[in-house]
């Protein structure tokens, strides 16, 4: 059996499912993907078990009809070092596939797709549709706090949360929390009014949505079921397993602004680089930085124990009684990085509550940074 692709319409596509191979594997068939030709359609799937993305090149021949499994990272890395533009033969000889471009010929070992592993099939339950560009901003917004290999699994990952045509995410680490929403979702199916749904969807699979989403205005659709989520770009297909457990009540995390008595306005730039150049003095076990609000002044200070100290002198719009407070300075720097306003309000109820930092007039984005002991 023989047809060819394109190298520039192949190599995107495995760009498409690589990410989600793993590299050492216990089933040696996880470190393939699977090819389905039917129909005109050269379609192909990887997964690890929790994640699955599929995406399709059309064919000009519509009488092929075939399945196998061919090595996955070693097939993307031929095409990645052949040229572009160039037609890439294929031929299936018993478990052999045949590469051949130009002067180039590869042989690869298949293996049965009959051995491949499939995610369950998902009845959704509910569904939805919203641009790339909006889930894209959320998870920009806010995967940055997940926890990472903590004990409580459930923190492990990224809640979403629909409320009628908004789409939430939180993510938090115990230590800090982000908070984002966009309320752009269109075509509800099975999503009641003043009702809220919540999944949590776990880091890899977050890594890898994110790359496959851009910054367009291109409409996505997205089904939800018990066990499972399902992205459906144009021509590619992204599924992946949800954690199952409950996610803290985050809201309770989020300081009402009503009750914050002390709230500061500064230009974000300016307290980002500072707050950037003082951490380079900061260690891993201790990244605490001490703030000195004072009128309209704030000085951050960092030391570390080999008795090194970084301080900066920062203006700032604050007209009320002088205090000090201790925050990890990297946590204020990823979220000040994730605010895109050119002003930002910090907000305090005193010295040893948390922080509330957000856009000046734009609360689609909050972070919330617990205070550290000095």
């Amino acid at each position: 059996m023989k047809f060819s692709i394109g190298i520039d319409d192949l190599l995107p596509a495995l760009q498409s499912v690589i990410g989600v191979v793993e590299k050492r594997q216990t089933l040696s068939i996880l470190s393939n993907i699977l090819v389905n030709i039917s129909s005109g359609k050269f379609a192909i799937t990887g997964t690890d078990l929790e994640v699955e993305i599929s995406t399709i090149i059309p064919l000009e021949d519509s009488s092929l009809t075939i399945d196998f499994t061919v090595p996955a990272k070693k097939l993307f890395d031929i095409c990645k070092n052949l040229d572009h533009g160039i037609l890439l033969n294929f031929e299936l000889v018993d478990n052999k596939l045949i590469l051949k471009a130009k002067k180039s010929r590869f042989t690869l070992i298949t293996l049965s797709a009959d051995n491949f592993p499939n995610l369950d099939p998902m009845s959704s339950t509910s569904e939805f549709s919203l641009s790339q560009r909006d889930l894209k901003f959320v998870i920009d917004s806010t995967q940055f706090s997940m926890a990472n290999q903590d004990v409580r699994y459930y923190l492990n990952g990224l809640l979403f949360e629909i409320f009628n045509n908004e789409l939430r995410s939180i993510a938090t680490d115990g230590h800090r929390l982000a908070f984002s929403f966009v309320d752009s979702l269109t075509n509800l199916i099975n999503i009641s009014k003043d009702t809220t749904q919540q999944l949590i969807v776990h880091r890899k699979a977050i890594t890898e949505l994110n790359r496959l989403l851009s910054d367009s205005e291109d409409v996505i659709s997205i089904s939800i079921s018990a066990s499972h989520l399902n992205i459906v770009f144009k021509d590619l297909s992204f599924t992946t397993k949800l954690i199952d457990g409950r996610f803290p009540d985050y809201q309770r995390v989020i300081p009402s602004i009503e009750l914050c008595t002390k709230n500061i306005i500064a230009d974000r730039q300016v307290l980002k680089q500072s707050l950037s150049r003082i951490a380079v003095l900061s260690t891993e076990k201790y990244k605490a930085a001490r703030l000195e609000f004072k009128q309209n002044h704030l000085v951050a200070v960092v030391h570390n124990p080999e008795q090194e100290e970084a301080e900066e002198h920062i203006s700032i719009d604050y007209s009320g009684e002088e205090f000090t407070i201790g925050f990890n300075v990297g946590y204020l720097v990823d979220a000040l990085n994730a605010v895109k306003e050119d002003q930002v309000t910090l907000s305090l109820t005193d010295s040893n509550s948390s922080c509330l930092i957000s856009g000046l007039n734009n609360d689609s984005v909050k972070y919330v940074v617990m205070p550290m002991r000095l």
